[in-house]
């Protein structure tokens, strides 16, 4: 059996490394267009940045080793330009000589990736806009950075390439802002969630046009100028274009391959196009959202590895199965950890489903041992099913450990009230003995069995004027006096019992802390003497993130930046 594979790095090397551990004999042939077959694409914006210091650390095999280990004949700088499914062909280039050939397969696998997205404007294709997406790409930028010292950049993207990007050119002493057109960065986060990643961005210097669309790009001076529309143009020494990916699927298209979503080649689940015996992985191909059901494109590593696992698998005589991606992700923002799993608010109310979300505010570990962190976590769910939808984490320590318990549970079908039961470790230096995935499984219990209901962000409109409502702040005098929403009268949890005289039993109570901990304890002292009431989620820490926020997106949507 011949297998050709045309492009190396996630899916692709995965593939040809697990053929040949099934079947010693088959005949592996790997095209490769750049000059690596198999690299850390997640690594390059820290090389660029001077935390990865060898550019060899970059490269996890290289052709020589690859052979030596898997005798798979991998052919670097050689571009496929035609696929020939009637002949069982492809028509090859070697980038090198020049000389072109045709390569006969039994079995063919695609794995192209995507490449960066670049907008038909003017000024793309100038010498100091870059894209990053390949190790080439990568060494571009930092032979650049090297030899010409910018003091400034801006990116346009607000996605992971482009905050690992801002994050490493600020590590390097370069002014850097970052044009996204949505008015949040990171799409699998809520705006309210995003909240949390824009102050620890603007904390590290990085300036943020949030909701400002890129015109065009035009040299002025030794610099760009970044034409945005409606505002004044951003000036700097280079420019990074990280809009995002588009899949790379141009060779499908022209064999008569079906295409999907955004141009993605379909697969099924055991990763078959629709042309017989040929197979697609990796960022090119467009699979089903674990949790909608949905066809989606999702360009994440984890997803390509396991694709190029399973279409080995399938080729090899197994019957592997493509279970759809659910878009677990985390990044690294300065200090702070971001990461997210399933769906999350939007996207699900979008896909109309009916949902709720509790919000919780808690410590990396147990309170009384030294140095632990607050992170803030949204866990979205289903109403009624209590079906696990998606959470999102931003914080410090125990992210990463959060969010991976979590994306087990929705992997495994769990709702979200059977977190309460999740048996987890405990020590002091690393959580606490109510771990706060089990905390969220609580929560979500209190609300499923009418020991609290919650009112939102969303409601504090309605909460403005009288509205016919108490509105309780009960943190103590001095954080109320440190911050307040107008109108909210300030009893203590301590000594709400004492002063519930103060409260109109007639009107239902709308109840505030600083992170829904002590109002979830009023509520139920007021629920207990016959009050109507309700529990903000997320508390006043939450609602002033987002509050200021937001004043700081309006702000620079009348001048191009954040100030």
């Amino acid at each position: 059996m011949k297998v050709v594979i045309i492009g190396g790095v996630a899916g692709g090397a995965t593939a040809a490394a697990r053929i040949r551990r099934l079947d010693e004999k088959a005949e592996i042939v790997v095209f490769e267009r750049s000059g690596y077959i198999s690299y850390a694409n997640c690594g390059l914006p820290y090389y660029i940045g001077g935390t990865i210091t060898d550019k060899e650390a970059l490269t996890l095999q290289t052709p020589e080793s690859f052979d030596r280990r898997f005798r798979v004949d991998m052919r670097v700088h050689h571009e496929v330009t035609a696929i020939h499914p009637e002949a069982k062909t492809v028509s090859v280039k070697n980038l090198e000589t020049g000389r072109s050939f045709d390569e006969s397969y039994d079995k063919l696998i695609l794995s192209p990736g995507a490449k960066p997205t670049r907008p038909r404007l003017p000024g793309v294709g100038l010498e100091k806009v870059f894209t990053l997406r390949t190790v080439e790409d990568t060494l571009r930028i930092k032979e650049h950075v090297d030899a010409n010292h910018p003091k400034s950049a801006v990116l346009a993207g607000g996605g992971f390439i482009s905050l690992e990007t801002a994050e490493n050119l600020r590590e390097l002493g370069m002014d850097v802002t970052i044009v996204q057109r949505p008015r949040q960065l990171m799409n699998p986060f809520d705006a309210d969630m995003a909240a949390f990643i824009h102050a620890e961005m603007r904390q590290g210097g990085v300036k943020l046009a949030l909701g400002h669309t890129v015109e065009g790009l035009e040299e002025r001076g030794a610099g760009i100028d970044v034409l945005l529309k409606d505002a004044a143009p951003l000036h700097a020494d280079m420019v990074v274009l990280a809009i995002g990916v588009t899949p790379e699927s141009d060779l499908a298209k022209s064999a008569g391959l079906v295409l999907g979503l955004k141009g993605s080649i379909v697969v099924n689940d055991r990763m078959e196009t629709s042309v017989p015996d040929i197979y697609a992985v990796g960022d090119a191909v467009q699979v089903k959202h674990y949790v909608t059901g949905e066809d989606a494109v999702i360009s994440l590593a984890g997803p390509a590895n396991k694709q190029g696992r399973i279409a080995a698998d399938n080729i090899c005589g197994g019957d592997s199965r493509y279970q759809g991606s659910q878009g677990s992700s985390v990044i690294k923002v300065f200090r702070m950890t971001a990461a997210a799993t399933g769906i999350n608010e939007t996207n699900a109310k979008k896909a109309g489903l009916d949902v709720d979300k509790v919000i919780l505010s808690p410590m990396s570990h147990a309170g009384y041992y030294p140095g632990g962190k607050m992170m803030t976590m949204k866990v979205v769910f289903e109403k009624g099913t209590y079906r696990l939808l998606g959470a999102q984490i931003v914080g410090y320590e125990g992210v990463d450990k959060r969010i991976d318990v979590l994306a087990t549970a929705i992997r495994c079908g769990m709702k979200a009230t059977d977190l309460k039961d999740l048996d987890l470790a405990y020590a002091p230096p690393y959580s606490s003995a109510k771990d706060p995935v089990n905390m969220a499984g609580f929560m979500v219990e209190n609300l499923k069995n009418g020991v609290v209901k919650q009112w939102y962000l969303e409601d504090a409109g309605f909460l403005a004027g009288d509205g016919g409502v108490t509105r309780l702040d009960v943190r103590t005098k001095e954080e109320f006096a440190a911050g307040h929403i107008d109108g909210f009268l300030n009893i203590p949890v301590d000594e709400l019992r004492d002063r519930l005289g103060e409260l109109d039993k007639g009107r239902p109570v709308y109840v505030m802390c600083q992170s829904g901990l002590r109002s979830y304890i009023a509520a139920r002292i007021l629920t207990g003497h016959g009050f109507e009431c309700y529990n903000f989620a997320g508390g006043y820490r939450f609602y002033d993130a987002v509050k200021n926020d937001r004043c700081l997106i309006e702000q620079a949507t009348a001048c191009g930046m954040d100030q």
